[in-house]
Order: structure tokens, then sequence, then C-alpha cells
């Protein structure tokens, strides 16, 4: 079996509905299986304060994730048009990573959840590609055969999964927005073995 990490931060809970819907994706391809992780937040307190265990949801992710894993799915929720600070946190965590190549030359993807339509879902997606690039990842979207991307008017880029939450974060992830996520972790994990031949 090949582990394919799903590493995301979510605070509404819509960028985690995207990870699981990506998970089950992952997790419909034979040989592969989804590790879920989630990062802490971070604090403005000088000191240490989350602890060592998130109270309830996947495990924080380690580094050894990483290098463990033979491909990524990584996920944010929209801050102004980019990634959220406490996933950008842990991806500068990432250097010995970056010097050692673990990354280099596995596949990865991108997803994410934003308040409006136009809240800034493509230029967030953007944004986490290029860590991914820097540490030599191939990367994979979502391709317009995929029939809902044509039909959305929710979430959904080729850029990655993606969702649209609300002003307030309360609306729930669409069944299109669903199948655009487990496509996508169909076709990570797909070309993680394909790699991996």
């Amino acid at each position: 079996m090949k582990d394919i990490l799903v590493l995301y931060y979510s605070r509404s809970g819509g960028t985690a509905r995207l990870a699981q819907a990506i998970a089950e994706g992952i997790e419909s391809v034979p040989g592969a299986s989804a590790r879920v992780r989630t990062v802490p937040s971070v604090s403005p307190v000088c000191e240490a304060t989350a602890p060592a265990v998130p109270d309830q949801g996947p495990p924080y992710v380690e580094n050894r994730d990483l290098q463990e894993c033979a491909g990524l799915a990584l996920g944010s929720p929209t801050r102004f048009g980019n990634m959220a600070a406490p996933l950008k946190h842990f991806l500068d965590s990432t250097g010995g990573e970056w010097l050692s190549g673990a990354l280099r030359g596995k596949p990865g993807c991108v997803f994410t959840s934003t308040g409006s339509l136009h809240g800034g879902q493509e230029s967030t997606l953007l944004s986490m590609m290029l860590p991914l690039f820097h540490h030599g990842m191939v990367l994979v979207g979502l391709p317009y055969s995929e029939p809902a991307l044509m039909s959305t008017s929710s979430g959904g880029t080729p850029y990655g999964a993606s969702h649209l939450a609300g002003a307030d974060g309360s609306r729930a992830v669409d069944e299109t927005e669903l199948a655009l996520a487990r496509a996508l972790g169909k076709r990570l994990a797909s070309v993680a073995l394909k790699l991996d031949a």
C-alpha cells in the first residue's frame, strides 16, 4: 500500500470536509491509502500553547509524514487570496525535507475553501503550489474531462478542488464539490502509483 498524505488546516470545517472527500477518492484506488493530517493553529503568544495532540480530528502532521508519503494533497482555507498562516508555518519548517529531496518526483495537489465565490480560490490554490514546486513535486489538477467542472456554480477549478463556504462559513460542501474532491484524490493516487512503478 502506498500512503498518500492529505494535509490541511481548517477553521469552519469546509476544508476538512474536502480533505475527507479527497481521502475517499484516494482509498478508491487499489494499492493506495490516505494518511490524513492537520496542523495546529498559530498562536499570537510566543510560547507553545497548543496541545501535543488535537482534541479531535486527525493527528498533527510530523515531518516524517512527508518523507514517508507517496504523494501529497495540501489544503487550506483562503486568507486574503493566500493559504492560512498555520499551513504556511508548517511548510516553512520543511527545509530539511527540501534539502534531502524527500518530496522530489512525488505527485501533489491542492484544495481550498472560501467565504465568497470570488474570495481568492484560484490564487490560494496557486500560492499552495509554489512550495510544492520548490520541493520538486509533480502537480496534478482537475482536467475538464471531469463533467462537474463544467457545471459547478460553487467550488471546483482546474487548479484543484474548492468549496464556497459562504460569508459565515455555514454553507455545507455540496455534492458537486465533493465529487470533484473525490476525483482529485483518485487522480492523485493513480498518478502516485504510476510514478512509483
